[in-house]
């Protein structure tokens, strides 16, 4: 008897699992003939279990972009569209729908640096775990480390800025209305880097899109970013033997983390408490008759300085922040080259001065320039802080996130755009729609020293069932490092969880147990 019931109560399980499952309304090869205003879905294809193959990109995966993983994904419908919401746009859009088991909800997934391909990592991720999900090359083709794709064409730019995700989401959404008969039950964002900025972009100016967003290290304000990393890339520049190489790096961070190392209660290796370390790169310059290789030159002081302290005007007014205590091992990115990052670099030199032949990127003037760049492009890729009132007030959640270090992006980017945004907001919108979530030892959207593997899509899909924000954030570290194609694995790191606390709560070890375990922290306001 107990066999036979517990046999009838999988049987009714079964049928509530594939009751409450949407029934397909449409094949999916029907969806070529959806009717779009902006363009046209050029093929619909169901791809079997396993057998997606992702095309060629037309560059290695921009920063922030990992390789993808396509084998353990579902029989799924491949939705690929063009779209021409101006005589000069090209967007290119893949929407991702499971063919069974879907969870009645969509995801938009972003892009890294200028994009130019459409993230197929991320749409596997996302698809893998049962949600509808779409990503756009934002209408132009690269390797998305330069800019000439806008050069003369303001249209595409336009695209890029804030066109493109839109039209993908709208076009998303109707191609889950014909295929499933119905909307999805919520939109979420989920991306890092440009792929933040574009969610932040989304809550701007089409507050409608989506319910809740996930912006991971943020890409904003854009055109200030450039600015700044021009400067990080001029610093080392600025003088004979200012520069940082590598080893000068790794000097200068194991010093860092020496002296801030213990202001969260743990001597772990991380600092966990940036914005209180007082460390001073002074504290190893060279005295006389000191061996070069431990310690760091007046000049190469110098930039270490200037690359913490940030952009000022004459009269020390802080014009653009720096990078934080911490963040030197992942800063030879933007500081470690002949000249400035390339992204950077073609922003102004072919767009900001595109029309100055000869123009010499030795010339900038930080003060001046600075403000060309926000002239030419701020209206179109930055995001205010202020410009999240309507997303807020039609109940929309931000869950903002960002390593304290990245070298790419500066967390302090993060820190004033909450600033901004704490400032204009009521203060009930601020506690129950919105958290920021800064991550010790966490570089560009992930890796690092530190806890950097934390479910954001999770955090955002139960915030929204719930309606409770989330007061904590489980991370874990892999103990498997990554490397180049071809090394020797690395040594393998033991095991680490730790809080993620919303900001300016912090994780702060008990005094006992295990400093990689989570459950030995506790997030607490600073003092």
């Amino acid at each position: 008897m107990a066999r036979i019931i517990r046999k009838l109560a999988l049987a009714g399980a079964a049928a509530a699992a594939l009751s409450s499952a949407p029934a397909m309304a449409a094949e999916c090869g029907d969806l070529t003939q959806l009717a779009l205003t902006n363009g046209k879905i050029t093929a619909a294809d169901v791809v079997a279990a396993g057998a997606f193959r992702q095309p060629a990109p037309p560059g290695a995966p921009p920063p922030g972009v990992g390789a993808g993983a396509y084998g353990n994904l579902p029989e799924f419908c491949r939705v690929q569209a063009t779209l021409t919401p101006t005589s000069d746009s090209d967007i290119k859009v893949e929407v991702w729908l499971p063919t069974d088991g879907w969870n009645g909800k969509f995801v938009g997934v972003g892009n890294g640096i200028w994009a130019g391909q459409i993230t197929y990592s991320a749409l596997a991720e996302t698809l893998a775990r049962g949600y509808a999900v779409a990503s756009t090359d934002t209408g132009h083709t690269g390797n998305g480390l330069t800019a000439e794709w806008a050069v003369g064409h303001p249209e595409k730019l336009v695209d890029f800025g804030h066109r493109a995700v839109h039209e993908m989401t709208v076009t998303a959404k109707s191609a889950i209305r014909a295929l499933y008969g119905r909307a999805p039950q919520h939109s979420f964002w989920n991306s890092c880097s440009t792929g933040g900025r574009q969610g932040l972009m989304a809550a701007h100016r089409y507050p409608n899109d989506y319910d809740a967003i996930s912006a991971m290290a943020p890409a904003n304000p854009m055109t200030t970013l450039m600015t700044q990393s021009m400067w990080a890339g001029w610093q080392p520049q600025r003088a004979p033997g200012a520069a940082l190489p590598m080893p000068k790096l790794t000097l200068l961070h194991r010093a860092a983390v020496g002296s801030c190392d213990r202001l969260d209660g743990a001597e772990d290796g991380l600092i966990g408490r940036p914005e209180a370390c007082r460390f001073d790169p002074a504290m190893i310059q060279c005295k006389p008759g000191e061996d070069a290789p431990t310690c760091l030159s007046e000049a190469q002081v110098g930039t270490a300085k200037a690359l913490y302290d940030g952009i000022r005007d004459p009269a020390g007014k802080l014009l653009a922040p720096g990078w934080p205590v911490g963040s030197e091992m992942q800063l030879g990115v933007v500081a470690g080259g002949p000249t400035p990052f390339p992204v950077a670099l073609t922003y102004f030199s072919m767009l900001v001065f595109g029309n100055r032949p000869g123009w010499d990127w030795k010339s900038f003037d930080y003060v001046r320039d600075l403000e060309a760049g926000r002239a030419y492009g701020a209206e179109i890729l930055d995001v205010p802080s202020d410009g999240l009132r309507a997303f807020f007030a039609r109940g929309g959640k931000l869950l903002m996130s960002h390593g304290w270090t990245d070298g790419l992006i500066p967390a302090t980017n993060a820190l004033a755009f909450r600033e901004g945004l704490l400032r204009a907001l009521p203060a009930g919108q601020a506690r129950d729609q919105y958290r920021l979530f800064m991550v010790p030892g966490m570089d560009h959207c992930g890796g690092g020293a530190g806890a950097s593997q934390f479910d954001t899509l999770g955090a955002l899909d139960a915030w929204t069932a719930s309606g409770r924000a989330p007061d904590t954030l489980l991370a874990t570290r892999p103990s498997a490092t990554g490397g180049p194609p071809g090394a020797a694995p690395a040594t393998p790191r033991p095991p680490m969880t730790r809080p993620l606390c919303p900001y300016p709560a912090y994780a702060r070890y008990n005094g006992s147990g295990d400093i990689n375990d989570a459950a030995n922290f506790a997030c607490v306001a600073p003092s």
